[in-house]
This record gives structure tokens, C-alpha cells and sequence, in this order.
């Protein structure tokens, strides 16, 4: 055995058998430490790869390799620091775009310091692909595609200069044009390659695993790959890219044992689903936990599959959902047009492997799911953990239409006459009423990344094509893919013709309705749906349903399958029992019945091997990396540092650096007194809630702002795209149409008590109350419920309330990304004790808060609140501080992670 004083990780150089490629043998390294690699879940290997091959630089220690290769006798439970450096980072524009902001802004603090601003340079690969801005203005036309890439193109050519800047000026950022496709489906179909290089080239450089970080939260599709990576937030990725490594708690583990096969009729999308409400209801919870698939029944699952069940780790709570590389991923990979056998010899020979009939490794706990057990699903109204069987979507959405006291209302809607922007097409009169299907969207990585999914939606398209069924009127049906390459295949099989002819022609590659671009309805259904008491639903193959997010007129939104999309559309409206009920009528008058028309999985399989090739993965994402005529036209700024324009609506310099000192502030650690609460959040407060990436409506706060700078109303665009300029950004938090804020009930959106110093309540916007609370030096708080923080990687939701003066978030629990991306930004995550709740806190805002502690914070510590109420009372509870590593502490102390990073690298390079 090794002794820790000796240990040089270059002694544990091979070479690949039959191969040149040389590698840091893992295998061998344990041994010399006596790890038992087969004990060691399959995630944890490339970790500890890492960790071994960089002993002795970045201060990684030997330590901390025995640390993590002990990890079966402690299973995650105690907080043993690990750090991890990944060896490449993806984005896309929304989270991309603050990102380089960031670093736009560094490079100008530096600049103005008298340094030399080059000196800002991320030292890890980036990939950022645009594909959150593309929105579907027009569908169901065969025009659709070209119309909504020109109004995307028109409305960011300001942001998307600064990126093509952003390029340019850095070295290791590459930007992925519009239209290419989504992120994550891009990463899976084509950036990942199973390992990494680390050196010069292949034949001199060093294979390492394949790792990653990425600014969003279903980083983990790629998880299927046997990658190891996850979300995080902008802030946390940007301090990476600079060379920062991230140190984290080693996780538990839940390995899932998969036993059986999926049974006919029943999709990877219903497995996922399953998953999701069975982890979300497992006892013991995966938030902040690694979840791995093994077993039997892993064999029984297509890579696309894999990938769709990884892609929603975040909605079951997990970091990760992670298969082992092994043969499949291998074919996968030579279907897709890569090489396969290379990394599949690589992963074996670094025992990172899964190959079946293996013994299990060591868990902190393991479940079991017989895939057979798995039936159609689809998950709503407002949560995707929220399960239930397909026949059940009528009766479920009842229960939520007749929650309190409402009359449902029918309406007639008045014609709408095709407009000549060509985003609304005619529209007859039709009556509206609860339950009706308004917008029926085949979208998201999540599942349009699966051959088969689209296939079978193609499939289900072709039969009620040639039955002559419709789609109602009034349903906007929309189709955007994660890649060209499934236009590729659906063309070549004949299918895109039949989903055409149904109303699903393509309108875009990019996330479009699954992150809320899903565009505008008819103007006279959106009247109808504000003056009127309707409740109407969307249908959609995305991964989220939270309130306000697929459109802020939609309260009730149903997840499902591709194939079920194209059903649900047809049947027009969710109140119905889906299996005993018809969906519609042929052109005959006979009642047709979903089974008449779903596809068996005979046919699906039979035609994807007619038309899937892989060549055309190859070809398409090459040729697509040349972006379309208008980004190749596009101009951009040039030079290292960025020329701000103040006039800019889109690119502002953000304030984080006003005033940068290079000594580490002293107040940072400060105790509170007397501060002031200025939001109160209910359980499951998502970042879309506090950080809404929504159309910018002329009547919000962002859109009065935006006019008074001259913007016109036509053209406020969304908060996603504005993300760039922290005027706008400010004005939106906590601003979503359906956030609640407790202090006062019976109120949604961006309004709240402020508290003068003689305790008197005046109602204002948030953004006013927070400003007024700075002017005064008066600290402010915010408390939440469970799951504070859930949804999405969005960095402003951190950066929000930080620029508000934010000092603490006082909540139940936290999710894992949100949680990081406060401490990233300064903020105090504070957790309240076990048996302590929002609700029996009982506040109603008009309380101070003094914050005790602080002064002397260590890792996961204690801090001291008391409660002042206005009748003089006070009450006190000791809170869990989920500041939880050392290196988190560090970004307290310098009220954020980039400040650090940025004196680290001032003091690199004096």
C-alpha cells in the first residue's frame, strides 16, 4: 500500500491494450491504496479519478483521495469535502449570456485597476448554444420554421453580437448559432465523445473521463453517456471556468436496481414519470444525492431512453441520474456517427464499466423498480412529480377546476382574421370553456431527443391522418425539436407529412414551450381567458408544469409522451377518460379510440431502422454549425474588452464589481439586527417564480421600465433575453403572475408590504420596497417554505435578491442548485430547525429579525434567530446554516464567488 507522503500520480500512467492512448490507471491507483473499486458506486469512479490524477496541484491532497475511496464505509453521511473539476462546461444563451456578462464586467474592473484585462480568461471549454430564445409566434404552418427564425434573429441581434463578441474575445467559448437544436440534445447527439483529451492531442495528451458542469438544471441528459456532471448555476460555472474547483460534500448515493422490460404501449416518458414520483415520495428524499441506475432491466433500455429518464433528475430532485457506461452507450455512440469502441475499451479498463450479471456496489440505499410494472402516464396539473394513470387526466383536472368557489363559465370566442406578421392565422368562432386544450406542444429535449417517441408520434399522426381526424380549432399545435436530425429521420419515413397535416409542423429547433416561449394565443382566446372565469390546459412533451411557466393565461398543464401530445390535440380537451372515451370521430362519423391509433412497438422499431442513419447526425450537426444566413451576417463588436453602451436594453455592465476592493470586505460576516422581511414564499417556490423567464408584459414593472427608456411595447421580448441587463432583471423578481407572496394573501406577482421605521405598512412593488430598504441601510430577509428554490439552474434568481440587499433566505429546505447559487452571490441560505414550519412561525411581515452567529460561522453551523413582533414579544430558533463546505465560507466571507475568484486571480498575476 502507498504511503500518503510518496504518492506521484504520474507513476500510474498506462496505455490503452492494443492502443497508443495513454491514461491515469484507476485501477491501479486503488490498489495501491487499498480501495475496493467494486464497492465504489459507478458515479463516484471518474471523481475519484480526478482527485487521484491531480494530487499535489489546485492543493487536492492525498487525503482527499482516501476520503472518497472510503466512501462505502461512511456512504455519504459524513461531510467528508471532495473536489471536483470538471473538464468542460455547457450553456445555453439565457444562462450563457449573464455568464459572459460576468465576465465582460471582470475584464473591465481589471481594466480600470491599471492591469491588464486579458488576464480574464476561462480556462475550461465552453459550449454555449443558443436555443432558449427562439419562440413560437407562428405554428401549424409550413412557414412556421422561417418565420419564427426571422423574428428571433430581429429581436436579439443586439444579445447576439455580444455572444459572437463574447467568442471572439474569448478563447476557450465557443458559440452554437440558433437553430441547431437544444443543449443538452446537442451535448448527447454530439459534443460529448465519451472522454476527454487532457494535453496536446491524443497521441502525446492524457484520456480522462468525460465530465461536465452545466448552467442548467437537466445537465444530467448526458448522464445516460456514463458522464459524470450536473447543473449549476451561471454563477458556480463561470468560477469553474476560471480555473476554481468546486468542492462539495461526498453525496449519497441511492442506486435503483432495474429489473424487467418496459411492457407494449408504454413509453420511456411514462417510465420517467414513474421515477419521478417514486423518488419524490421515497422517504428519505435524493435532494443533493446522486441517483444510479443498475440491474438487469438497464440492458432492456435504449440509450434515448436512458437519456430521458437522466434529463429529469432535477424534477425528481436528485444532482445527477446516472447509468454506467457499457455496450449500449457504445452503439449509441456509433449510431450517432462517433466512435464508440474507444471509450467503451477506455471505461473498462478503468473499472468504470457496467457489464451485465456484475456484482452491485455499495449504496447508501437501494431501491427496486420492475419496469414491467410501469403504465401510461401522464403528469399534472401543476407538478411533474404529480403522477397519474392516463385514464385518470379528466378526473384529476375536475378536482382542480372545482377546487374553491368558482362558476365555470362557457364562451364564445369571436373570429380572429389571419394578421399580416403572420403570427396569427384565422381562427373561426368557437365556444371555449373549461378543460379545452389551448396549446398542444411537442417540445423539450427531454423526450424529442428519443427516435422512437417521435416515431411513434409520426406513427399515431399517419393513422389519424388517413382516418381524417382534425385537430380543433383554437388548439395551437406546435412541434420544435432538439435537433434537424429529427426532421431528418420523421422526412425520410415518411411522418413530418402526416404530423403537418395535424398541425405539428416544425417551428423551431430550441427549448421553445417548455421553457414558456411558447408564444401568444389568439388574441381573442387570451380576452377571454383574462375577463372570463375558464380554466383551459396545455398538453406538452416537456419536463415542467409549474404555474405560469408554458403560458401566464394556462393554469393547468399536463406532461406526456410525444404520442400522447398528438391524441390529447385531436381530443381538444383534457376532461375526458382518455382510454374508455373516444377521441374523436374518422371522416366516416365512427367514434375512433386511442387504441385504434397508437402505434406497437413493432412498428415504431421497424421504421426507425429504415430511417435512421448515422451519417446524418454527422452531416447535420456540421453543417448547422454555420448558423443561418442571418447570425452568419450578423455583426459584432470586436477587442478584448467590452465597449458598454449605456442606451442598451439588452447589455448592461452589472454592478457586482462598483466599488471592487482587492482586500476581503470585513462586514461580511457581520451579525444582522432588525431586519426586515421582504417576501414570504410558500412550499415549492420554484426559481421561475422568483425569476420568471416569461413574455415582458407592457403593464409589469419590466415593461414600464423598458418604455421609459424608449423601448416600444411591441418589442419588450421576454425576461429570459433580457437577462443581460440587471435594470430590467430587478423589477422582475419575484415577479411571476402566479408567485404569492404571504404577507399578502390573496395577492399574486411582484407586490409587497414595506415597513416604515415606525412599523407602518404601505403596499408597493418589490423592487420599490427593496430600494427603500438600501436607501435606509435596513437589511432585508426572505422566508420560504419546502423546496425553496426548485426548477431551474437561473442564476438571477440568486442575483436577484442579492442586488435587492437580500442578506438571508430563512426556509424549511432548499434545492441543491438554488441553495449554491446564493452562497455564490453572498446570500445566507438559513435553514429552519426539524419540527419548525412557515406556518407555525406564524409571521405576517410586520416583524424584525435579528440574525446571531454569524460573526463566528463554521460549515453547516449555527445561527442564532430572534423574532421581534410588533406587540413586543419575541421568539427564538436556532437555524441550520447550509453554508456546508469550507470553500462555501470563503464566498460568504467575500460576499460571492466571483469577487473571490476575481482577488485570486488579481493576487495570481501582481
Amino acid at each position: 500500500m502507498t504511503s500518503p507522503t510518496n504518492f506521484d500520480p504520474s507513476s500510474s500512467i498506462k496505455t490503452l491494450p492494443g492502443m497508443s492512448h495513454r491514461f491515469h490507471s484507476l485501477p491501479d491507483t486503488a490498489e495501491r491504496f487499498g480501495i475496493n473499486l467494486d464497492d465504489l458506486p459507478f458515479s463516484l469512479r471518474p471523481i475519484l479519478e480526478g482527485i487521484a490524477r491531480n494530487v499535489g496541484k489546485n492543493g487536492i491532497t492525498v487525503e482527499q483521495l482516501q476520503a472518497l475511496g472510503n466512501w462505502p464505509a461512511h456512504q455519504g453521511k459524513e461531510p467528508v469535502e471532495i473536489p471536483f473539476t470538471a473538464g468542460r462546461v455547457i450553456m445555453h444563451d439565457l444562462s450563457g449570456t449573464p455568464a459572459i456578462v460576468d465576465f465582460a464586467a471582470m475584464r473591465s474592473a481589471v481594466q480600470r485597476m491599471g492591469l491588464n484585462p486579458a488576464i480574464i480568461e476561462p480556462l475550461v471549454r465552453a459550449d454555449l448554444v443558443i436555443d432558449h430564445t427562439v419562440t413560437m409566434d407562428n405554428t401549424g404552418s409550413p412557414a412556421s420554421l422561417r418565420i419564427n427564425s426571422e423574428l428571433e434573429a430581429a429581436r436579439n441581434k443586439e444579445r447576439y453580437a455580444f455572444l459572437k463578441w463574447g467568442a471572439q474575445a474569448f478563447n476557450t467559448i465557443r458559440i452554437i448559432p440558433p437553430q441547431t437544436g437544444i443543449v443538452h440534445q446537442v451535448n448527447l447527439e454530439y459534443l460529448a465523445q465519451g472522454y476527454l483529451v487532457q494535453g496536446n492531442g491524443e497521441q502525446d495528451g492524457l484520456m480522462i473521463p468525460d465530465t461536465l458542469i452545466g448552467m442548467d438544471s437537466h445537465t444530467p441528459m448526458a448522464n445516460a453517456l456514463g458522464i459524470v456532471g450536473w447543473g449549476v448555476g451561471g454563477i458556480e460555472a463561470g468560477a469553474s471556468m476560471l480555473g476554481q474547483p468546486m468542492e462539495m460534500l461526498a453525496p449519497e448515493v441511492i442506486g435503483v436496481e432495474l429489473t424487467g422490460a418496459l411492457r407494449e404501449g408504454v413509453t420511456a416518458t411514462d417510465l420517467v414519470l414513474t421515477i419521478t414520483e417514486m423518488l419524490r415520495k421515497y422517504p428519505r428524499g435524493v435532494v443533493g444525492k446522486f441517483v444510479e441506475y443498475v440491474g438487469e432491466g438497464s440492458a432492456n433500455l435504449s440509450l434515448p431512453d436512458r437519456a430521458t429518464i437522466a434529463n429529469m433528475s432535477p424534477e425528481y430532485g436528485a444532482t445527477m441520474g446516472f447509468f454506467p457506461f457499457d455496450e449500449i452507450a457504445a452503439d449509441y455512440m456509433k449510431a450517432t456517427g462517433r466512435d464508440g469502441d474507444l471509450p467503451l475499451a477506455y471505461y473498462q479498463a478503468q473499472n468504470m464499466a457496467w457489464k451485465a450479471g456484475q456484482k452491485l456496489p455499495r449504496y447508501t440505499d437501494l431501491l427496486h423498480l420492475d419496469l414491467s410494472t410501469v403504465k401510461p402516464s401522464v403528469a399534472g396539473p401543476k407538478r411533474p412529480q404529480d403522477r397519474l394513470p392516463l385514464g385518470d387526466i379528466g378526473k384529476v383536472f375536475q378536482q382542480a377546476a372545482t377546487a374553491g368557489s368558482r362558476t365555470p363559465e362557457e364562451v364564445t370566442v369571436t373570429p380572429v382574421k389571419a394578421d399580416e406578421a403572420g403570427i396569427f392565422q384565422s381562427l373561426p368562432e368557437r365556444t371555449l370553456k373549461d378543460g379545452d386544450i389551448v396549446i398542444a406542444a411537442i417540445t423539450a429535449c427531454t423526450n424529442t431527443s428519443n427516435p422512437g417517441l417521435l416515431i411513434a408520434a409520426g406513427l399515431l399522426a399517419k393513422k389519424a391522418n388517413q382516418l381524417g381526424m382534425k385537430v380543433p380549432d383554437g388548439v395551437k399545435t406546435s412541434m420544435a425539436p432538439g435537433s434537424p436530425v429529427a426532421t431528418d429521420f420523421l422526412t425520410k419515413a415518411g411522418l413530418q407529412e402526416h404530423l403537418d397535416a395535424l398541425g405539428f409542423n416544425t417551428a423551431g429547433y430550441g427549448c421553445t414551450t417548455c421553457v414558456g416561449n411558447s408564444g401568444p394565443l389568439a388574441p381573442s382566446i387570451e380576452a377571454a381567458l383574462r375577463d372570463h372565469d375558464i380554466i383551459v390546459s396545455s398538453v406538452l412533451s416537456g419536463n415542467r408544469n409549474f404555474e405560469g411557466r408554458v403560458h401566464p393565461d394556462v393554469d393547468t398543464n399536463f406532461l406526456m409522451s410525444p404520442p400522447l401530445v398528438v391524441a390529447m390535440a385531436i381530443a381538444g380537451n383534457v376532461n375526458i377518460d382518455v382510454i374508455k372515451e373516444p377521441l374523436g370521430k374518422d371522416a366516416q362519423g365512427n367514434d375512433v379510440f386511442l387504441k385504434d391509433i397508437w402505434p406497437s412497438n413493432a412498428e415504431i422499431t421497424k421504421t426507425m431502422h429504415e430511417c435512421m442513419d448515422p451519417k446524418a447526425f454527422r452531416e447535420t450537426y456540421e453543417n448547422s454549425l454555420a448558423g443561418p444566413e442571418s447570425w452568419q451576417k450578423l455583426e459584432s463588436p470586436t477587442g478584448p474588452v467590452y465597449q458598454w453602451d449605456e442606451k442598451s436594453s439588452y447589455i448592461q455592465e452589472i454592478s457586482f464589481f462598483d466599488g471592487f476592493a482587492l482586500e476581503t470586505p470585513q462586514d461580511s460576516l457581520n451579525n444582522i439586527s432588525d431586519a426586515r422581511m421582504l417576501v414570504m414564499c410558500d412550499d415549492n417556490t420554484t426559481t421561475d417564480h422568483i425569476s420568471p423567464v416569461s413574455r415582458i408584459r407592457p403593464d409589469s414593472a419590466p415593461g414600464q421600465y423598458l418604455m421609459s427608456i424608449g423601448v416600444d411595447a411591441n418589442d419588450l421580448t421576454s425576461l429570459g433575453a433580457r437577462r443581460g441587463n440587471h435594470h430590467v432583471m430587478l423589477r422582475s423578481i419575484f415577479g411571476n403572475v402566479k408567485a404569492r407572496n404571504l404577507m399578502l394573501p390573496g395577492t399574486t406577482g411582484a407586490v409587497t408590504n414595506y415597513y416604515n421605521a415606525n412599523g407602518d405598512a404601505e403596499k408597493m412593488s418589490i423592487y420599490d420596497a427593496a430600494s427603500r430598504y438600501q436607501q435606509e441601510g435596513t437589511p432585508s430577509v426572505v422566508f420560504g417554505g419546502k423546496l425553496y428554490g426548485t426548477g431551474s439552474s437561473r442564476d438571477w434568481a440568486a442575483k436577484g435578491p442579492a442586488l435587492l440587499g437580500v442578506k438571508a433566505i430563512i426556509a424549511e429546505s432548499f434545492e441543491r442548485i438554488h441553495k449554491s447559487n446564493l452562497v455564490g452571490m453572498g446570500v445566507l441560505p438559513l435553514q429552519l430547525p426539524e419540527g419548525v414550519t412557515l406556518g407555525s412561525l406564524n409571521l405576517d411581515g410586520s416583524e424584525t429579525f435579528d440574525l446571531a452567529g454569524i460573526d463566528r460561522l463554521e460549515p453547516r453551523g449555527s445561527v442564532q434567530l430572534t423574532i421581534k413582533r410588533k406587540d413586543g414579544s419575541t421568539e427564538q430558533h436556532k437555524l441550520l446554516s447550509r453554508v456546508d463546505t469550507s470553500s462555501e465560507l470563503e464566498q460568504i466571507r467575500h460576499k460571492g464567488i466571483l469577487p473571490m475568484v476575481l482577488r485570486d486571480i488579481i493576487a495570481a498575476n501582481s
